[in-house]
């Protein structure tokens, strides 16, 4: 068996981030502050591989086994579901998942809700649990639009500081889940490599604690 662990870290600035907090943690890979087109780096004596991945596509690593481990938004998580484990909140790329409109915007609920969205199961599921009828919009790019040019009566999305919505003369209308990075990893690797997945959960957990 590899006994190396491969962790798999999204790409950009969150990524950056939680490498610095396993290179604190322990696990360190100077290669991969390389100025270099390489995709997959290694530190032989620490047993670690690291490699950059959309952020999106974490998840299907560490599920499929490409990766023993990663770290995911937990907006993926609810949004596909894998079949992983969540081992620790980072707290960090901390943002929230919120319902938002024009401003003044009121619910007409003899209506069917128009929502875009590029988290369709979350809004899904959020709008069920409020007995509310949606029409979903799945868009995949600036979701903001759609509200503006009358595409939909809201929008469900990520907001950070909410800057692009006022912006935009729209407004956040509710809340409902918040977003953070969390530490996943594959069912079988943690069985087969639990003694050194632990470890790094460990060591990380201490490394959030003094965040």
């Amino acid at each position: 068996m590899d006994k190396f662990i491969n962790v798999a870290l999204p790409k950009g600035r969150l990524g950056e981030k939680v490498y610095d907090m396993f290179e604190r943690a322990g696990y360190s890979c100077p290669s991969i502050k390389e100025n270099s087109r390489k995709l997959i780096f290694e530190n032989a004596d620490k047993k670690v591989r690291f490699f950059w991945v959309k952020p999106s596509d974490v998840a299907i690593y560490v599920e499929r086994g490409a990766a023993d481990i990663g770290v995911a938004g937990k907006d993926i998580l609810c949004e596909y579901n894998p079949e992983v484990y969540e081992l620790l909140d980072l707290k960090i790329g901390k943002c929230s998942m919120a319902v938002a409109g024009k401003k003044g915007f009121q619910d007409d609920r003899n209506k069917t809700l128009r929502v875009a969205t590029k988290f369709v199961n979350i809004a899904k599921k959020y709008y069920a649990e409020h007995g509310r009828d949606i029409d979903v919009i799945a868009l995949n790019g600036s979701i903001e639009l759609a509200p503006i040019l009358s595409l939909s009566d809201v929008i469900v999305d990520i907001v950070e500081t909410g800057s692009t919505l006022k912006e935009n003369d729209l407004e956040v209308i509710e809340k409902f889940l918040p977003i953070s990075a969390r530490l996943i990893a594959n069912k079988s690797s943690f069985k087969f490599k639990t003694e050194i997945i632990v470890d790094v959960q460990e060591k990380l957990s201490k490394e959030v604690d003094k965040l």
